[in-house]
């Protein structure tokens, strides 16, 4: 049986080779389904480990590890893989070279992390009871990508599922293994609305899109405070509205992108036929007419108690019992790893990166940065999480 103390220095032996491929996907990233340079260089080191896989959409791949002592229970380890859409300001040697799209999210340490820890378990693979997938995912940003394994069928015999966060809201050395609701779901809906033009001068003549989308907007933010109970644990954001194209043309057609957030399944379907209903009539006084649609991101995401209990004694093993957080509150951020945990129980833990004011920068800002020290209690977290899962059988 392979101990804590082994399994620590095989994970440190890996502290160069996992800092370096960090660097490179950081260098190198890609948006969400666009992630073909970055799928072709996980495949080569997948190759260079002569694990076998198979594709997974376009920009996906599932890699599987059959244990040395036989079959037994399945377990799927996942990292996503997709980068945003927005600048890298971080000054750093690795700083993206792809114009417009960075690694703000740390899915490049996730990639990095669960290679490291692939490594690892290959190493010891005639020590493995039982078979560990291993997902790297494409989208988990526009929530496109944990679908493609599981309406593909890919993990339809997976017994348990377990992934992980970096998360520079924490200090390095703390990890986060919380029972019950981590995340909220999330919708992103889009509203089109569709006036008639004319000149400034005369506004009669036109029906004017952009005072129609304003007036939305507006009215869209009283669903919360009117229409949900306070301890209902809802978020309606608008994070787009564009209209217009020149300062004397009434705008005949505007355009709402927004999200809705919360942890309930009915108060999820009432706040989205909420935001139908406002944007309709609202357009409807302002002479215009709108088109909606919603697309369904993510479902919340809730550890199983019991997972999360076995990632807190796992993890207290790794960083000390005082070094893990098990109360912590309920994120309205949405991750789609809540869609593996609709096949299977499983947990989603989250693994601290902030040791200075560089590290400490919200995920999805420009200048986010990981104190890549957190990437081998990341790795070490994946590899003791599946060795004491599937010893357990």
């Amino acid at each position: 049986m392979i101990t804590q103390a082994k399994i620590h220095e095989r994970i440190s032996d890996q502290e160069a080779y996992i800092t370096n491929l960090r660097r490179h996907f950081h260098q190198y990233p890609e948006l969400s389904l666009q992630e073909y340079e970055t799928i072709k260089r996980i495949k080569e080191e997948l190759d260079n480990l002569e694990l076998p896989y198979q594709s997974v959409g376009e920009t996906g791949v599932l890699a599987t590890l059959e244990g040395g002592k036989g079959p037994g229970k399945i377990l799927l380890l996942r990292a996503d893989i997709d980068a945003l859409p927005m600048d890298d300001l971080t000054g750093q040697a690795y700083t993206s070279i792809n114009a417009g799209v960075n690694h703000a999210c740390g899915h490049d340490g996730h990639i990095a992390a669960l290679m490291g820890a692939v490594h690892v378990l290959k190493d010891i693979q005639d020590e493995i009871k039982g078979t560990i997938m291993v997902a790297f995912q494409p989208a988990e940003e526009i929530g496109a990508g944990a679908r493609q394994f599981v309406r593909g069928g890919f993990v339809n015999d997976v017994d348990h599922v377990f992934g992980l966060h970096l998360s520079s809201r924490h200090a390095l050395g703390k990890i986060i293994a919380t029972p019950g609701p981590s995340n909220a779901s999330c919708d992103i809906f889009k509203i089109t609305v569709h006036g008639k033009s004319s000149h400034v001068a005369n506004p009669v003549l036109g029906r004017d899109a952009l005072v129609s989308a304003a007036a939305i907007v507006g009215e869209l933010q009283t669903i919360v405070s009117r229409e949900t109970k306070p301890s209902d644990e809802v978020v309606l954001g608008i994070g787009v509205l564009r209209a217009g194209t020149n300062y004397n043309i009434i705008a005949n057609e505007a355009f709402i992108e927004g999200t809705v957030r919360t942890f309930d399944s009915k108060v999820r379907a009432h706040v989205l036929e909420a935001v139908e209903r406002i944007a309709r009539l609202t357009a409807q006084a302002h002479r215009t007419e709108v088109s909606f649609s919603n697309y369904d991101a993510a479902a919340p995401l809730i550890n199983d108690v019991d997972a999360a209990q076995a990632a807190y004694e796992v993890a207290a093993k790794i960083v000390g019992a005082e070094n893990v957080i098990q109360d912590e509150p309920k994120s309205m951020s949405a991750d789609d790893f809540a869609d593996f945990l609709a096949v299977a129980p499983g947990v989603y833990c989250f693994v601290g990166t902030q040791s200075s004011q560089e590290t400490a920068f919200s995920h999805h800002h420009q200048q986010f940065d990981t104190d890549e020290r957190g990437l081998l209690h990341a790795a070490e977290l994946h590899v003791s999480y599946a060795l004491n899962y599937l010893s357990n059988q």
